[in-house]
C-alpha cells in the first residue's frame, strides 16, 4: 500500500480526531479503528502524533478523549466539564500521595467558591463529598487563593463568620491573600469549619489570574504542624502540573521553597491564630 500523500495523512488525522471530540466518553484504539477503517499501525501512528500535539489525550484506561488544546480553548468559556475531565488524574495522584480529601474549585457569584471535583480521603474521618457544595471565599484555602490570585472578588458587605477563627476583618484578609501570593498557596485552619484544616493552590491556563484551585483537607488531628509544609509542597506540584496540561508553561506566581515561609503550624500556627484574634477584638469591618 503506497504511503498517503501529506493532504491524505492530514485527512486522515482529522477523521481520527473527529471521531475523538464527537464522543461523549472517552474512545478506545480498537473503536477508533473500526471507525475509521484505517489499519492499526496507520491509526497508532496518527493518534501518537496527535497527542503529542496536545490534541488528544489517554486516560488511565488508555482511551482517547480532546486534549489539553482543546480543554484549554474550552475553559475560557467556563467548560468545567472538560476541566474536571483533564483535572482528574492529577487529583487522583494528589489523593494517592497525600491520602487526604482533594478538591477542584472554581468562582461563583456572591463571594462563594464550589466545589466541582473531589478525590475521597482514604480515611474514615473527612469523607465529606463538596462536591457540588459553595462556601464563602475568605474562609476557605480554595477561595483564598482564587481571591489572592485574581479569579474572584470579595462582594461588599461584613464577612461572615463561620467560626471563632473565620476572619472578618477586610484589612487582615488584605494581610492574609497577600501572604498567599507570596507564599504561592493559602492555609485554613478551623475557619470554615471546627477542626476542618486544608490547603490550596492556583491552576492557571495562561496570564496572571487563575482558572480554578487545587485544595488537599483533612481533620486538624491530622492534618496540623510538620505535615502541613509538605502537604503545602504537594498541592503546589499538583497545581503546577494541572496548569501545564491546561497550556501554561510557567505559572505566574512565585514558586519559593514552601519552608522558607511555613504554614501556620506548630508554634506558628499560635501566633497566628493570637494575630488574629487581636484582629477580631480590634473589630474592623
Amino acid at each position: 500500500m503506497p504511503s498517503p500523500t501529506g493532504t491524505q495523512a492530514v485527512d486522515r488525522a482529522a477523521q481520527l480526531l473527529i471521531q475523538v471530540a464527537r464522543r461523549r466518553e472517552p474512545v478506545s484504539f480498537t473503536e477508533l479503528t473500526a471507525a475509521s477503517g484505517l489499519a492499526k499501525s496507520t491509526t497508532s501512528r496518527l493518534l501518537m502524533a496527535l497527542e503529542r500535539n496536545g490534541l488528544v489525550r489517554r486516560d488511565l484506561a488508555g482511551r482517547f478523549a480532546p486534549g489539553e488544546v482543546f480543554v484549554s480553548y474550552a475553559s475560557r468559556g467556563g467548560a468545567e466539564a472538560d476541566l474536571v475531565s483533564v483535572a482528574q488524574p492529577v487529583l487522583a495522584q494528589l489523593g494517592e500521595e497525600t491520602g487526604e480529601t482533594v478538591n477542584l474549585g472554581v468562582p461563583r457569584d456572591g463571594g462563594l467558591v464550589e466545589q466541582i471535583a473531589q478525590v475521597d480521603s482514604k480515611y474514615l474521618i473527612g469523607g465529606t463529598n463538596w462536591v457540588g457544595l459553595t462556601v464563602p471565599l475568605h474562609c476557605a484555602a480554595l477561595g483564598k487563593v482564587l481571591l489572592a490570585f485574581g479569579a474572584a472578588e470579595m462582594p461588599g458587605g461584613r464577612l461572615q463568620q463561620r467560626t471563632d477563627r473565620t476572619i472578618t476583618s477586610r484589612s487582615a484578609l488584605a494581610a492574609e491573600l497577600a501572604a498567599v501570593r507570596e507564599r504561592g498557596y493559602a492555609v485554613t485552619i478551623e475557619e470554615l469549619e471546627p477542626g476542618l484544616v486544608a490547603v490550596a493552590a492556583p491552576v492557571f491556563s495562561g496570564g496572571a489570574t487563575a482558572v480554578c484551585a487545587l485544595s488537599v483537607s483533612g481533620p486538624a488531628s491530622r492534618l496540623t504542624g510538620v505535615r502541613l509544609p509538605s502537604t503545602a509542597a504537594s498541592c503546589m506540584a499538583a497545581a503546577s502540573a494541572l496548569s501545564a496540561l491546561l497550556g501554561c508553561e510557567q505559572p505566574p506566581q512565585a514558586q519559593p521553597s514552601v519552608r522558607s515561609r511555613p504554614a501556620p503550624g506548630t508554634h506558628a500556627m499560635s501566633k497566628t491564630r493570637e494575630a488574629m484574634s487581636k484582629t477580631r477584638e480590634e473589630g474592623a469591618p
